[in-house]
Parts: C-alpha cells; sequence; structure tokens
C-alpha cells in the first residue's frame, strides 16, 4: 500500500520520516540524501551525506571542510538501507554524477527523479528509467508551451556569429556540456573559460569525461579580437557585464526570458521537458505521480483522469 506521507514536504524540504532522512535538504541536516551537486539540491554543513563519487567531489570542491561530517558513496545500482528504507541511485542524465533516489518500503517502490534530462550528453550517464508505484519528479519545464530543441542544433548557430562571444552558462554541468559539443561542433571555435568553471572542468576529466579543447581565460587572447573566441562565464559574471563591447552576448539555458536582450537565443537545457515528463510518466508507469521543484498544476490536469497528481510544493 503506497503511504501518502512516506514523503513530506517542510522548511528543510523533502523528509522521508520512515527512513529519517531527507532528499536535497534546504538547510543542513542530520542525514541527507543528495541526487546531485548543484547549488539548490546540495548544501554544505549536513552530518551524513549519502551520494555518488562524482557528487561528493563537486560538493568538497565548493564547500570544502564544511562539505560534510561524513560522506558515504554509493555507485549505481548498488542499495543500502536506511532505517528499514532500502535505497538506490540511478543514472538521471542531468550532469555528472546525477541521481535519481529509488526507494523501497513495504513492497512499494518510489523514484525521486531529483533534476533529469532525456536528452543525449556525452558528459554525463544517459538517465535509466525503472518501474515504481510512486513517481515523485521535478516538474521545471511541466508545460506544454516548453519543448526544448536538439542541443547540438542549438550549437551550431555559434559557427555563424562574427565576432568574439561572451557565453552565459552555469559552471557545473551546463558549462562541461558545452564544452564537449562546441568542440565537437565548432572546431574553428576558441574555448575560454573563466577561473570559477576550470575546477569543475578538471574533476570532469579527472573522472574520466572527455571535454575536448578550453584555455583559461586570458585578456590578452580576447584583445586580438581574431573572431572566433568564446569566452565562457558563469551567470553572475554575464549580468554584471551587461555592457561587454567587442563581444556578442549568449546565454544558455532553457528558459525564454533569460534570452532577452541577446542577440542569439541558445536554448539548452538539462531538464526534461513536457514530453520527456510524458514520456518519463509512460515508462516508469506509477500508479501515482507527485510533483516537486516547479509548477505541477499543468501534469495534474493532463492525467487527472488517468492518475493521482499530488503536488508537494
Amino acid at each position: 500500500m503506497i503511504l501518502d506521507d512516506f514523503i513530506v514536504l517542510d522548511n528543510t524540504g523533502l523528509y522521508c520520516r520512515y527512513g529519517q532522512f531527507y532528499l536535497d535538504p534546504k538547510f543542513p541536516v542530520p542525514r541527507a540524501v543528495i541526487s546531485h551537486a548543484h547549488g539548490d539540491h546540495a548544501v554544505g554543513g549536513n552530518g551524513e551525506v549519502y551520494c555518488t563519487g562524482p557528487t561528493q567531489r563537486f560538493m568538497e570542491h565548493r564547500y570544502k571542510r564544511f562539505a560534510a561530517q561524513r560522506f558515504h558513496i554509493y555507485g549505481y545500482r548498488h542499495e543500502f538501507l536506511l532505517n528499514g528504507v532500502k535505497i538506490s541511485f540511478l543514472p538521471a542524465g542531468h550532469m555528472l554524477g546525477s541521481a535519481m533516489v529509488l526507494m523501497e518500503y513495504q513492497g512499494v517502490r518510489y523514484l525521486y527523479t531529483g533534476d533529469y534530462k532525456l536528452q543525449p550528453d556525452l558528459t554525463c550517464e544517459p538517465v535509466e528509467l525503472v518501474g515504481a508505484n510512486v513517481l515523485i519528479t521535478e516538474t521545471t519545464f511541466a508545460d506544454p508551451d516548453f519543448s526544448h530543441p536538439d542541443a547540438v542544433g542549438e550549437v551550431l548557430k555559434l559557427n555563424d556569429v562574427r565576432g568574439n562571444i561572451m557565453l552565459g552558462a552555469y559552471a557545473l554541468g551546463k558549462s562541461q556540456r558545452l564544452i564537449s559539443l562546441i568542440s565537437k561542433y565548432c572546431t574553428e571555435k576558441r574555448i575560454l573559460l573563466h577561473h570559477s568553471i576550470v575546477p569543475f572542468a578538471r574533476i570532469y576529466e579527472e573522472m574520466g569525461i572527455t571535454l575536448g579543447k578550453y584555455e583559461v581565460y586570458d585578456r590578452k587572447l580576447m584583445k586580438q579580437q581574431k573572431d572566433h573566441m568564446i569566452y565562457m562565464v558563469p551567470p553572475m559574471v554575464f549580468n554584471s557585464y551587461f555592457r561587454a563591447v567587442n563581444v556578442v552576448r549568449v546565454f544558455a539555458t532553457g528558459w525564454k526570458y533569460l534570452q532577452q536582450g541577446n542577440p542569439l537565443q541558445l536554448l539548452i537545457s538539462d531538464h526534461a521537458d513536457w514530453d520527456d515528463i510524458l514520456l518519463t510518466v509512460d515508462r516508469v508507469k506509477p500508479e501515482q505521480i507527485w510533483t516537486n521543484h516547479g509548477n505541477g498544476r499543468y501534469l495534474q490536469q493532463h492525467l487527472e483522469k488517468k492518475l493521482v497528481v499530488k503536488l508537494l510544493n
């Protein structure tokens, strides 16, 4: 029997009262199961952290000695127990080390997606979907109006840009995916990385991911005006240099409103869009869906005659 209170939402985040742990808590807790290393899912200061190896590496880089009191590292599909709840990680396809969390308790399977995508990405493990009684899915882009184009087609747009490019991208995950795509499909371009992105790229490479060619940003190189430089920067830097001259400003995101004011749109997202969420539902075949991280009302309305859809947030 599905337990309606197996996962509950409080001010700290999603709590499994039966296993006595949080999923991706917003604030430090005694016991946290972390799906991936993005800052809105992985805070520092937790006591016991259960995650994949790459997630540990990224958290330790970001939070140093405050990353966690103790890490428990598990590979994909390796089972472990927390207070009677059997847990295993499955690839989420969101970024390197990202995991869906499969929880089994009293014969019922609850699948927490974390953030995930179905689009191919050579810089992380491809998503792996399994059957579950309850699908606890992110709904970042759970809207029929959101349909993400093919990432390769988007990156090819950069070949048509005359002049150097300032490319805004999240430092972890998105940047590494872009380095790989640009290296493969924009071979005349030269990638310069902001210093805050470089350590994450090197961790990817240390963990066996081939990204392609890139260099640490050098102001002198950009001044050469060779018309084929791509200076990749995190969002904060991109936004602070809104008056930058002699560069074409481009921001890589699935959010169209963040593309406003830029001469070129680069619609690349690392989340599942509407069609991919529906495809996930079809493959997981849940009896119930619980939504999180976004607006689940469109999904609730779309599936109300077929499934129980509960909004956790």
